[in-house]
């Protein structure tokens, strides 16, 4: 097994680069304020005639001029497929609309889809990319903090049904990931402290060293400081690379990265799709998962608390 790179608590300057080792699927993920407007972040894309960005109702006013300047350079014509915004609307009928567009406008196995959005966004535009014509490139541009740190990384792509979350869905790898902090100025609360569960995940199950940092570091992580960002963006990409490089279909390891969510999907199936945001379920069921593993003699006493009390820090239930 290849060791986890050692933490490195300091930000880096400027933008940083995490690689993901998949051999032949292997892609980088970028990270850094206004990244978007940086040529080299989009330098060596699968190139095409046709782009066609997915995106949402709440996001496309924020930042859909700003890709398509980025993109204007490298694609002769940028088609976009606005959906509704919300883990209610993460479903098949939804992804019909983005087929729609991609055979109204002739896409053809070259198109490359960029997903301009949050977790729901990249699935389904991810899902919709692995499907049309067997498979097209796509390109992760992730603007919620829970899409950085987790969902837009490792491939997963997929859609929710009545009876189960993401069940319906492929393995496809992005061509790049693009995680642009500044972003994340334009989150409610509310789904910022969703995507900080994602990144507390991570100390528990490979590095407590990180799990340290992020107590030390709550604050500035609830006040949005850039540099605090950036090192808990590259640490959660870091470990989430790590382990989806040794299991890239979730045979084994890559499971841990499911702390949390057993119980989450539970919560958030029980309660309708869209009550709890994904990162609130999550919180719970870490938690939940830990008193069970303390329960079984598994977990001590002392984690479950340091886990609750960051979680509860950090505004999340």
């Amino acid at each position: 097994m290849t060791p986890l790179p050692p933490f490195e608590a300091q930000p880096s300057a400027g933008a940083q680069c995490v690689p993901i080792d998949l051999g032949a699927r292997s892609y980088d993920i970028w990270i850094g304020p206004g990244l978007w407007s940086q040529a080299h972040v989009w330098q060596d894309l699968p190139r095409a005639q046709l782009a066609l960005i997915v995106t949402n109702t709440t996001v496309g006013p924020l930042y859909l001029r700003a890709l398509q300047q980025a993109l204007a350079p490298h694609y002769a014509r940028c088609e976009v497929v606005s959906l509704p915004d919300g883990e209610a609307f993460k479903d098949l009928s939804h992804v019909e609309s983005v087929f729609d567009a991609m055979l109204g406008s002739g896409a053809d196995r070259q198109t490359v889809v960029f997903a301009l959005g949050g977790g729901v966004v990249g699935d389904m535009a991810g899902f919709a990319a692995a499907c049309y014509m067997r498979g097209v490139p796509f390109v992760q541009v992730p603007t919620t903090l829970l899409a950085q740190v987790d969902s837009s990384v490792g491939g997963k792509t997929g859609v929710n049904h009545p009876l189960g979350k993401n069940m319906i869905g492929a393995f496809h790898q992005p061509a790049r990931v693009i995680c642009d902090l500044a972003a994340l100025s334009s989150l409610p609360a509310r789904e910022y402290a969703a995507g900080l569960a994602e990144v507390i995940k991570y100390g528990p199950i490979a590095d407590m060293a990180f799990f340290d940092w992020l107590e030390a570091h709550a604050d500035a992580l609830v006040a949005r400081d850039t540099q605090a960002l950036a090192v808990a963006v590259r640490r959660s990409c870091e470990i989430k690379a790590w382990v989806v490089a040794q299991d890239e279909r979730e045979g084994g390891v890559r499971a841990i990265l499911n702390f949390g969510h057993t119980f989450g999907h539970a919560i958030e199936a029980g309660m309708g799709y869209g009550a709890w945001l994904h990162g609130e379920a999550v919180a719970a069921g870490m938690v939940m998962a830990a008193e069970l593993s303390q329960r079984l003699g598994l977990a001590s006493t002392d984690l479950v608390q340091r886990l609750r009390d960051l979680l509860l820090r950090v505004g999340l239930p």
